[in-house]
């Protein structure tokens, strides 16, 4: 298994000019795939002897805890993996006595990698890659221009 980071280069407006301003060129990390609950599953059954069913089941289980324990207010901390925690944004009051509830407009769930996760960025590999948009654009261009009527 390939083990790098694609990215392709995007072009940014200058932020807070009208207009744009001068723009900048910047990376723009690109996905290489989607890996799921299934596919977890898959990898750590060839790495142990715990089956896939079973892999499945207690991740779910971790998923249903970890909810339970964020909507109780809690940090769930996977030990060395990182912590996930509840943040909030709300409008600001003037006194704290006039601040309420209605006023907590968003709230998020914050993950902070641990140590273990954290040495990962320290490991990591580039390759560039086209944007999306443009391999797209491509794929399509000769579908567009290959079309035929057939005759019966």
């Amino acid at each position: 298994m390939e083990r790098s980071v694609n990215y392709s280069v995007v072009g940014r407006p200058q932020p807070g000019t009208n207009g744009g301003g001068v723009k900048k060129f910047y990376a723009q990390a690109q996905a290489t795939g989607i890996m799921g609950l299934k596919e977890m599953a898959d990898r750590i059954q060839r790495m142990c002897t715990v089956t896939r069913p079973d892999t499945i089941a207690v991740l779910v289980a971790l998923c249903d805890v970890m909810r339970d324990g964020l909507m109780a207010g809690e940090i769930v901390r996977l030990d060395n993996m990182g912590s996930f925690q509840i943040s909030v944004r709300s409008k600001g009051a003037d006194k704290e006595e006039n601040f309420n509830v209605s006023m907590i407009k968003k709230a998020r769930i914050n993950f902070r990698p641990g140590e273990e996760l954290r040495d990962v960025l320290h490991k990591l590999s580039f390759r560039k890659v086209p944007m999306r948009k443009a391999v797209d654009a491509l794929l399509e261009e000769p579908a567009k221009g290959n079309q035929h009527e057939v005759q019966a």
